[in-house]
């Protein structure tokens, strides 16, 4: 079915599924096409879940017949039965009314968004008459499945959607072909260091640099098992596997909870809460025996931190070390400290971790994306951070990137956030301090289908190598993220084969950029301009702070930027009123990119937004 200009499109959630994302993010991209819109308020929602009162009908109704509604959007990503239950019900009553087409209502369209199985179950009940959105799905395939005409898509949002799609395509044919998996693991060796006791990764890195060889392949796992010793065992195995197939350059040992906040104690019969239960130097130390010629790499404490900094040096020579300064603490369940005392032990544990000479890597920006922030606070994070690891000594800074975080940040956004970030960053470089980028698939941008979720790996690899597209030594380190995130944990296959695809396409993007058939995205204007926007966006929250915040580099210094709000998480669940000015922004997801918002839904330039921040960051300061 094809929609026309004179088409109204209301949507509505059902059951007390407090998702909106979703279908804020498609009213604005149908606004732009041209359609109106309207989006329930909370009496209609709660009245269609009891559609079989007669009051509650006769609400919806004039809903639907006030804005001459005729396509309807049903969300729901709760429960599959209940959601599917629901939707039935509704369905079944405002045929009774006679609101669809068939029986001489407006609706002549209909749409269901939620869960794969949810969906399945809609469309088994409902067939073709129901479209469905299982939330895997790209701007331009939405906006293709509900029916927008070609033409009725601005210029601007058709070449930002193309530039994704196309890149879909680019990886459909690398896993249709599937000459990826004759893909062999890189030979490494060559260096008197490598495999021993005195490997880095700064070695094989200047290796790399030397033999001019693809960018080493990081992946992080770790098997879930109810008892510890069959974990420990089993995960041994899979990395004396990874070790043998050699595809893996960097073990990334993905740690339990119960190691992390206590690592050494007695545990009881407390849960692990998932991930390798690892408890002792000796167990670390068998990891690092059983990894050969792979670097090891695991997760900080939440506690103890410099500590448990000490013993991944002694036992797993550890790559490098990664910390997440405002989080794994009280505030987002992952630690038992306060927010302050996590920057006090994680500023400490910089200043042993740089007394080792290894790298480190600020695991912060995606934290802030997780709970609302916009793009100009996933920059202005990396950068605070690793301003602060400079300060402790540092010398080797391993960047990573989260693309796709939301998942439905459009592909030029990406690129415009990878840019800035590093352009920001590299003007910290100088012959005491180096930025190694590492940047990865978002954690929820996987499909549930796996093929689907093979060409996702190969599309977000292509966006990987469009950060600095005539840079060949760019990217250095690829966290490589499972094509079975979406539906499972990766397995040693699973990561080879991962690691196959990636490598592969990153190799074939290449090709195809150097014969002209794919377009050279160092030349494209729409990202050069936002990205012109964000480094002067994030300038002026650098420079706003430094003038604001005593010490800004310090945990001290650090909690204020927080508490002050010029890192605006509005989604954010734990010690809401110790950062009720962080929490206090609204943020809104528009063309693909996240913004802060005035009540009205318009943009906050970065300007205003420090003009309204430093009253409070002085007003801290005094106090």
């Amino acid at each position: 079915m094809t929609l026309s200009r004179p088409d109204t499109l209301g949507f509505l959630r059902l059951g007390v599924d407090a998702h909106t994302l979703g279908i804020s993010m498609l009213s604005q991209l149908l606004e732009e096409c041209g359609y109106r819109v309207t989006i329930a308020d909370e009496a209609i929602c709660t009245a269609a879940n009891r559609p079989e009162d007669e009051g509650n009908r006769k609400l919806i109704c004039r809903w639907i017949e006030q804005y001459n509604i005729t396509q309807l959007g049903c969300s729901y990503r709760l429960d599959p039965r209940d959601g599917a239950g629901l939707f039935g019900r509704l369905l079944h009553h405002l045929r009774r009314e006679k609101q669809l087409a068939e029986n001489g209502g407006t609706v002549r369209g209909l749409f269901f968004a939620g869960l794969p199985e949810t969906c399945s179950l809609v469309s088994a009940e409902h067939g073709n008459r129901v479209r469905v959105f299982s939330g895997d799905e790209t701007p331009g395939e939405i906006l293709e499945r509900i029916g927008v005409p070609e033409h009725l898509i601005p210029a601007h949002v058709s070449e930002e959607v193309k530039y994704d799609d196309a890149r879909l395509e680019f990886g459909r044919e690398i896993i249709h072909r599937g000459t990826y998996h004759s893909f062999r693991p890189v030979d490494r060796s060559g260096y008197s260091e490598y495999g021993t006791a005195s490997d880095t990764l700064l070695l094989r890195l200047r290796h790399r640099v030397r033999h001019q060889l693809p960018p080493l392949m990081r992946a992080h796992i770790g098997p879930y098992l109810p008892d510890r010793v069959e974990a420990n065992t089993l995960f041994l195995d899979w990395v004396e596997r990874l070790s043998a197939t050699g595809f893996l350059d960097v073990l990334s040992v993905g740690t339990s909870q119960l190691s992390q906040s206590r690592f050494g104690e007695d545990w009881e019969d407390s849960p692990n809460g998932g991930g390798v239960p690892v408890n002792s130097k000796e167990e670390y130390a068998a990891i690092r025996r059983a990894a050969g010629a792979m670097l090891v790499r695991t997760y900080s404490g939440t506690q103890n931190i410099s500590y448990l900094a000490s013993v991944y040096e002694e036992t797993l020579n550890i790559a490098w070390h990664a910390l997440s300064l405002w989080w794994f603490n009280q505030m987002d369940g992952r630690g038992p400290l306060p927010v302050y005392e996590s920057l006090v032990q994680h500023l400490d544990a910089l200043r042993y971790i740089a007394s080792t000479g290894k790298p480190f890597e600020a695991n912060v920006s995606h934290h802030f994306a997780f709970r609302g922030a916009d793009d100009i606070t996933y920059i202005l994070s990396a950068y605070l951070a690793a301003r602060t690891a400079k300060r402790m000594g540092i010398r080797l800074f391993v960047l990573q990137n989260m693309l796709n975080t939301p998942k439905s940040t459009w592909g030029i956004v990406d690129l415009a956030k990878s840019r800035a970030m590093l352009a920001l960053i590299n003007e910290l470089e100088d012959d005491h301090f180096k930025v190694v980028l590492q940047p990865r698939a978002g954690l929820d941008y996987f499909s549930h289908e796996t093929d689907r979720a093979k060409t996702q790996l190969a599309a977000v690899t292509a966006l990987m190598d469009d950060i600095d597209p005539h840079n060949h030594l760019s990217p250095a380190v690829i966290h490589v993220v499972g094509y079975s995130e979406g539906s499972h944990l990766a397995d040693v296959d699973v990561v080879n084969e991962s690691i196959q695809i990636t490598q592969h396409a990153l190799q074939e993007y290449r090709r195809l950029r150097a014969t002209g058939l794919v377009e050279d995205m160092s030349r494209n204007a729409d990202v050069a301009e936002t990205t012109a926007e964000f480094v002067s966006g994030v300038r002026i929250m650098i420079e706003s702070i430094e003038r604001t915040i005593p010490a800004p580099y310090t945990p001290e210094g650090l909690y204020k930027i927080f508490a002050a709000g010029y890192l605006p998480v509005p989604h954010l669940w734990e010690r809401k009123s110790e950062f009720g000015h962080a929490v206090g922004w609204k943020t809104k997801i528009s063309r693909g990119r996240v913004q802060v918002v005035d009540e009205a839904g318009r943009p906050i330039p970065p300007a205003q937004r420090v003009l309204m921040t430093e009253a409070i960051a002085e007003g801290a300061s005094d106090g």
